[in-house]
């Protein structure tokens, strides 16, 4: 059981580090790292402070939200217990953020 939750541990946290580090540069996949620089720019429209006059720019917000995924798939792999538990906290705080914007943002027709 230990071993299964470690793998998985593991596994969740490469995924994270490595789609924030593809948001932070293209190098590692620049297909990708054009169609999240166009979904950035929807979420900026429908971001949830937008109501109280707060519009973050795109590329800004790319780049902070690579960041906290990277730092915090990082953590999920390498850190201590403590911190691996503020991994998990972070990431999914950041997931439960991404699904307001997702369930806004319109569709394309492709």
């Amino acid at each position: 059981m230990a071993l299964g939750l470690r793998a998985l541990r593991v596994l969740l946290g490469g995924f994270f580090a490595l789609t924030g580090a593809a948001k932070l540069s293209e190098q590692i996949s620049a297909p990708a790292s054009q169609q999240m620089k166009a979904l950035f720019v929807q979420f900026a429209e429908v971001f949830p402070l937008k109501v109280f006059g707060y519009q973050p720019d795109p590329m800004n917000y790319q780049e902070a939200v690579g960041w906290l995924e990277l730092l915090a798939g990082l953590l999920l792999v390498l850190g201590p217990p403590m911190l691996r538990e503020i991994s998990n906290l972070l990431l999914t705080l950041l997931m439960m953020g991404a699904l307001p914007a997702l369930l806004q943002c319109p569709r394309s027709s492709d």
